[in-house]
């Protein structure tokens, strides 16, 4: 029966059915009357009246064909009348579900294919490779394995020194000259732009070995910034052919697309054109918003008045005792400082009245330089930083910075007045065009967002603030409406304003001609939040994102991530009518980096997507690769740095080992007490043997305090050709990526602050542990130990570490130096406090 069909109520009986009697096959004669018929057949048969055997045949053949007949035809019609009959009382059952079928639809940002990777294919390459590459550029194992990778996705852990960028050449090579790909099918992404000039020049070498012409021009259309890439796909849409990227103004080289998108775009300084534009916006934001006019007078106020200081700190105790004295010099005091002033054509200063009003503190008078009636604040003049520091009042003991310093500190602790103190000229100048209502000029004042570690002026802590937020995938205002601060918290304001300033700012940049737009902006039109902007873009702006190879992924942002997936699912939903008449079909990506040398954080990146490689990229199939041979360091080198690191989290299964030259003769990570001349003469005994030598400081007033004990090298360095120098001087941050023989550390990593606003946003972006408050600080605690794991790598052969000695407040903070354990045999700890 048939499926779905069920019979109910139709049976069948045990019963042989009765027929008729003409139905019935006569009985068998009694064998008497047989014979007797017999005889008589016989008889007639010879009378010729019968004819004996047709007689029997057909008598025997009639009756049981007609018997057989009648059987199959009573048969037939009553099994049809019966089935008639039953279907009456079937049911009939339809088990398909009521929705249409949907195919199911999968979140894979690839198709499920394979690279055309034969076995012979793998061995002639293996072989050419083997025949034009010395010896000891010669692939391991895993690196081939990184080479030959056949999936959508592939990501490769490389670890300081582990020969990525050889691999990754070859790799292009494999791709290009092997298997026939369009060189404008692929994109090779660095994240600066000298590792972008370094890879261009060794992939033209190793093509050139092949006999194959790549030039200059095609290498660099192949290697590429994401901002360098992201720039065409917005000049490719209506009215937007000239866009220019705000992160370049002034920089921009002319006529070059890429030439400007070259730049650094993670330089935060603002510089002429770009505050041009700045100050344009806030003058008419200024005149046009009321609440925004608001929010910077209450700012200004809070900015410019002079920190109160709690009486017992340390510094006030021990200036409270000379109150009385400071008194009674103060009105010579000011007398000098306006001398100084005037001089330097600072004083007096337009919309500050100018008079020596007194105020008391503790008992004893002294005097102020001025009053603002505007901000109802009065004004004291400091000692620029620029006048001698030696200079003293006649018949004074101590320097006019000092005396000054002693009132600064008591006004800070006892005056119950608003205060503005002017620390500079610069400063003042600054005031004066504010106050002058010349803001065209910007709002004149610097402003401190907790968690950061100095003031800037209050439009560039706009640019940092927004920047960070953007880079982590999130609009600006949506990210300052989720916010919240305690009452009386002036950082609300600030994000009150920086809200309306930015979607003025980015109102007013477009409306330039031609129009301009930040990075930012124009990697969230084309993220997954906008994925119809894609489908606008025509197929050759897509294709060179077909097949990415990106070096450093671990520093990449949210915002970043945001905008491969998206360009990745759009060009699968494109199919294969987007490569018609090409080699190179479908999609893949190949990323590399290392979570232990994550280190900008402190920009909006993560090692979240790199650590989380295979669920934030998901695909049909991918290649995991551990590159852990280290061609740079030798074995003390490595574990040093790894001891240092070993507490963040990590990809686990991490471990380096020291390959070729370099594993011979290891000593261990020296770490020593904060000494510049002793560092000075250490680094030029090596020098002086012949070593490539690098000077890493963690700020620049680091680099400035060993600048007079190597003024020598310096200048000796400056006379020589670039290719014969073995001097750089480098931030932790800015050496990552080189080497040198050996390696000077000039300060500790340390993780100073608090962000409560970074802390929020990092939260709404996704980021950092589920439920952690701190999310960014904690993030950050982890990230300067990376820092120091960075900076110890680039040695080949020594590495010296000086660090100070905590500063009270400081001594409770995270630092990676803490993690250095002199018992190891890859330490030599030198300090007094590990000998203690």
């Amino acid at each position: 029966m048939a499926a779905g069909f069920h019979c109910v109520g139709v049976g069948v009986s045990e019963e042989r059915p009765k027929l008729p009697l003409e139905l019935i096959a006569p009985a068998q004669l009694p064998w008497l009357r047989r014979l007797a018929a017999r005889l008589l057949g016989r008889g007639l048969s010879h009378l010729q009246a019968q004819h004996r055997d047709s007689w029997f045949q057909g008598h025997a053949s009639g009756q049981r064909t007609g018997h057989a007949d009648g059987l199959r035809e009573g048969y037939e019609e009553g099994r049809i009348d019966g089935y008639e009959a039953g279907r009456q009382v079937l049911v009939i059952r339809d088990t398909r579900p009521d929705a249409h079928a949907v195919p199911g639809l999968d979140d894979a940002l690839f198709d499920d294919w394979r690279l055309a990777l034969t076995a012979e294919l793998k061995k002639r390459f293996k072989a050419d490779v083997a025949q034009r590459l010395p010896a000891h550029a010669q692939p391991s194992a895993a690196q081939w394995k990184m080479i030959f990778s056949d999936t959508p996705s592939t990501c490769v852990i490389a670890g300081a020194g582990a020969g990525k960028s050889t691999s990754l050449v070859l790799r292009i090579l494999l791709l290009r000259h092997y298997l026939g790909y369009e060189l404008d099918a692929m994109t090779v992404v660095t994240f600066t732009r000298e590792s972008r000039k370094d890879f261009i020049n060794r992939l033209v070498q190793v093509f050139a070995l092949w006999q194959l012409d790549l030039s200059q021009a095609q290498a660099r259309e192949l290697v590429r910034t994401f901002h360098s890439r992201i720039l065409p796909l917005v000049r490719s849409l209506p009215g937007f052919s000239q866009v220019r990227a705000f992160e370049t103004l002034g920089s921009e080289m002319p006529g070059g697309s890429e030439a400007s998108a070259e730049s650094n775009p993670f330089d935060l300084r603002i510089n002429d054109a770009q505050r041009q534009q700045l100050n344009l916006c806030y003058r008419d934001l200024l005149g046009s918003s009321p609440r925004f006019a608001e929010l910077i007078a209450s700012l200004r106020r809070e900015a410019l008045q002079l920190k109160a200081l709690d009486r017992d700190h340390p510094d006030v105790q021990k200036r409270v005792a000379v109150t009385q004295l400071s008194a009674s010099r103060d009105e010579e005091l000011c007398d000098t400082l306006e001398d100084l002033w005037f001089a330097a054509g600072a004083w007096p200063i337009k919309g500050i009245e100018p008079s020596r009003e007194t105020v008391e503190i503790n008992g004893s008078r002294f005097h102020f330089h001025g009053h603002i009636a505007e901000l109802d604040a009065y004004v004291v003049l400091g000692f620029d930083p620029k006048e001698n520091q030696q200079y003293k009042r006649p018949s004074a003991k101590l320097p006019v910075w000092a005396e000054w310093v002693i009132k600064r500190t008591l006004f800070q602790a006892f005056c119950d007045k608003p205060v503005i103190w002017l620390e500079n000229y610069s400063a003042a100048k600054r005031l004066a065009s504010s106050l002058a209502g010349d803001a065209v000029a910007g709002p004149g004042f610097d402003y401190k967002v907790k968690g950061e570690l100095a003031a800037a002026p209050l439009l560039d802590a706009f640019v940092g603030a927004a920047g960070f937020i953007e880079n982590l995938g999130l609009e600006v205002n949506t990210a300052v409406a989720a916010m919240s601060f305690p009452a009386g918290d002036n950082d609300a304001l600030f994000f009150e304003a920086l809200g309306l300033y930015w979607k003025a700012l980015e109102a007013h940049l477009l409306g330039q001609s031609p129009p301009i737009m930040s990075y930012n902006r124009m990697f969230a039109l084309f993220g997954e939040n906008n994925p119809e902007n894609l489908r606008l873009l025509p197929d050759p702006l897509l294709r060179p994102l077909a097949h990415l190879m990106i070096d450093e992924f671990q520093d990449v942002s949210p915002q970043i991530v945001s905008w491969l997936r998206a360009c990745l699912r759009e060009i699968r939903r494109r199919g294969p009518a987007m490569q018609v008449g090409r080699v190179a079909q479908h999609s893949s990506l190949l990323c590399v980096g290392d979570d232990w040398q994550s280190i900008y954080g402190w920009r909006g990146s993560s090692p979240k997507y790199f650590m989380e490689f295979a669920k934030e990229f998901p695909a049909p199939s991918s290649t995991r690769v551990m590159l852990a041979d280290n061609y740079r360091s030798h074995q003390h080198i490595i574990d040093a740095a790894e001891h240092i690191v070993k507490s963040a989290p990590a990809i686990s299964g991490k471990k380096a080992r020291a390959c070729g030259p370099a594993a011979e003769t290891p000593v261990p990570v020296k770490v020593l007490e904060r000494d510049e001349a002793s560092l000075a003469e250490t680094l030029l005994e090596h020098y002086r043997k012949g070593e490539s030598v690098m000077l890493l400081y963690r700020k620049s007033s680091d680099k400035a305090a060993i600048a007079d004990h190597l003024q020598a090298l310096v200048n000796h360095e400056a006379g020589l050709p670039a290719a014969q120098r073995r001097l750089r001087q480098l931030t932790y941050h800015s050496a990552k990526g080189l080497q040198a023989d050996a390696v000077f550390m000039l300060g500790d990593c340390q993780h100073l602050t608090n962000s409560p606003y970074k802390n929020q946003v990092y939260r709404q972006a996704g980021l950092g542990r589920n439920g952690d408050a701190q999310a960014f600080d904690n993030a950050q605690k982890d990230e300067v130990l990376r820092l120091a794991y960075v900076a110890i790598t680039r040695a080949a052969k020594h590495c010296y570490w000086y660090v100070e000695k905590p500063t009270a407040e400081a001594a409770n903070l995270p630092r990676a130096s803490s993690q250095v354990d002199g018992r190891k045999v890859f330490f030599e700890d030198g300090r007094e406090m590990a000998r203690s």
